[in-house]
């Protein structure tokens, strides 16, 4: 069957110098081989391209401040972040246009026209539900039935003034309420309704109080929604809201004037054909592109009639406005 998909956020890591770069190595800013299997990617890129690429660990707001002081003289070949620092890339001018073989097939609003940067994988925003936790009450299906008494106490969402998959999920509900980029009113309504199901707001990422139970329903990517389904003991769901959602796309681009560009133009075709694609779902993940995945893999994830119901947004509106969006929620949801 074909599994459709559309896509700060995010990967936590520590500093990493690249390595020394040999002949027949290509450099990448922000390729840690513990987030979404680049451990497999890599191996992959040196056994079919006989490129070696050395691991780094940035994360994408490391990457990019990197990238700026080298401009006059850069190390990286290609690189590798969230959407927005992605955005930002191609604004600096610290990349370049470039569409690798498969570029077309990726959907309108998960790459820029140019090609300086495009999605690689995304997530979606959802619910991560530990179902054991309920209590007994039903699985929510809808950012509305989380203001329900029934789940008092047990919804959680990241700090959306702090943490971005935070205010993706606040992008989300918004959307879902009849707002937009412009308009975040039914969000700052929903966070105060919410309120008073006494909901928890941790600041980083929580995945292990999900799993163990602490928080029995939190806003989360799809991701780790199924890591814990099909790599946790317990009984863990996805659910993209009935209202819809958003996906948060990674992206990559070539970078300005790097050491070996052809080297980095054979991995980002690589990283887009279909076999490329099919490695991110390792670790969950949505590739950008509709490929052909083996029934076993696409039965992991939801039917591709249910992510039909997450859009994507105008990235670039987004970061824009999620400093305000952020002082708004401090000062107004109580």
């Amino acid at each position: 069957m074909k599994h459709y998909i559309a896509a700060a956020l995010l990967t936590t890591a520590v500093t990493s110098l690249a390595a020394p770069a040999f002949a027949e190595d290509a450099i990448c800013y922000n390729c840690p081989p513990q987030w979404a299997d680049w451990a497999s990617m890599l191996t992959a890129i040196d056994d079919k391209l006989d490129i070696q690429m050395p691991h780094d660990n940035k994360n994408s707001g490391q990457t990019i401040s990197q990238l700026l002081a080298e401009r006059a003289a850069p190390v990286a070949d290609v690189a590798y972040y969230g959407v927005t620092t992605g955005i930002k890339a191609g604004n600096e001018d610290i990349v370049e246009a470039y569409k690798p073989a498969g570029f077309d097939d990726i959907p309108e609003g998960l790459k820029d026209p140019e090609g300086k940067w495009f999605a690689v994988h995304y997530g979606t925003l959802g619910f991560f539900v530990n179902v054991d936790a309920l209590g007994g009450a039903p699985v929510p299906q809808c950012f509305a039935d989380l203001t329900k008494p029934e789940y008092n106490g047990m919804v959680g969402y990241l700090d959306p003034s702090s943490a971005f998959v935070g205010y993706a999920g606040a992008v989300a509900a918004n959307m879902a309420f009849g707002g937009d980029l412009d308009n975040f009113d039914p969000a700052i309504k929903y966070f105060n309704g919410l309120g008073k199901n006494n909901p928890i707001v941790p600041k980083q990422t929580s995945f292990a109080r999900v799993v163990s139970g602490e928080i029995p329903i939190l806003f989360d990517y799809d991701f780790n929604a199924y890591r814990g389904k099909y790599e946790e003991e317990g009984n863990f769901e996805f659910v993209l809201p009935c209202e819809g959602s958003v996906r948060v796309p990674y992206v990559m681009g070539l970078v300005k004037n790097s050491p070996n560009p052809e080297l980095g133009k054979r991995v980002l075709d690589y990283i887009l054909s279909d076999e490329g694609q099919a490695i991110w779902t390792n670790a969950y993940l949505n590739p950008a592109r509709p490929i052909d995945l083996p029934a076993e893999i696409a039965d992991k994830f939801l039917p591709a009639s249910e992510y039909a119901r997450a859009e994507a947004v105008n990235y670039a509106d987004m970061e824009k406005a999620q400093a305000g969006f952020g002082e708004r929620y401090l000062s107004e949801v109580k």
